[in-house]
């Protein structure tokens, strides 16, 4: 092979992951003919939003489609004919990853649809001076359950295993940490990983 082949169109679009509305997210509500209905809306810190002719919705939790099949739901229910709801997310700040530890910045950042444990890192200005690359550990709670993955920049880096997705309320953290030791008794001092390692914290 002379060259990098080009990406096929699938290639450049981000596989469908669910985005939720959240608590302070500001989003767009767009009833189709019924412009008086239409406007942008803050959810609130308790996760509703306030409509007119439907009071106040439960929105966090939901994503856009299953919001806007509540509000059209409401709207039935006030006599409102076949009502048509688009729903946008304007700004989600509730949609957020936290990168700590061994980065130039780390912080909150907001999480995309093609967010990868390299992509998080680079969002915190990429990986200080003496930052190793071994000791990369996200956090995430799954069913109830705190789970940790140990992971290898260098291995991705070198293609010997896929940059794992990144979802919203992960914790990344870069170097020595509680959670980095905990992996010691299985690895060892050996900073090469073939695969990244997973354990269930509780």
């Amino acid at each position: 092979m002379q060259a990098l082949p080009a990406p096929r169109r699938s290639d450049l679009t981000a596989s469908e992951r669910a985005s939720f509305v959240g608590p302070l997210d500001t989003i767009s509500v767009d009833v189709f003919n019924v412009p008086e209905m239409s406007r942008e809306v803050q959810v609130d810190a308790g996760g509703r939003i306030a409509m007119p002719l439907i009071g106040s919705i439960e929105a966090g939790g939901k994503t856009s489609a299953e919001l806007a099949a509540a509000i059209e739901a409401a709207l039935r229910q006030r006599y409102v004919r076949d009502p048509q709801v688009t729903i946008n997310i304007r700004n989600a700040v509730s949609q957020v990853v936290t990168v700590d530890g061994q980065v130039v910045e780390p912080g909150l950042y907001p999480v995309t649809n093609q967010m990868t444990l390299l992509r998080a890192v680079a969002s915190a200005k990429g990986l200080a001076e003496y930052a190793k690359l071994e000791d990369v550990v996200i956090l995430r709670t799954v069913d109830g359950r705190r789970m940790a993955g140990l992971y290898n920049l260098g291995s991705i880096r070198e293609g010997r295993y896929a940059d794992p997705a990144i979802y919203a309320n992960d914790v990344i953290v870069v170097g020595d940490s509680p959670q980095r030791r905990m992996f010691r008794d299985i690895v060892g001092l050996s900073p090469l990983l073939a695969a990244p390692l997973l354990a269930i914290l509780q």
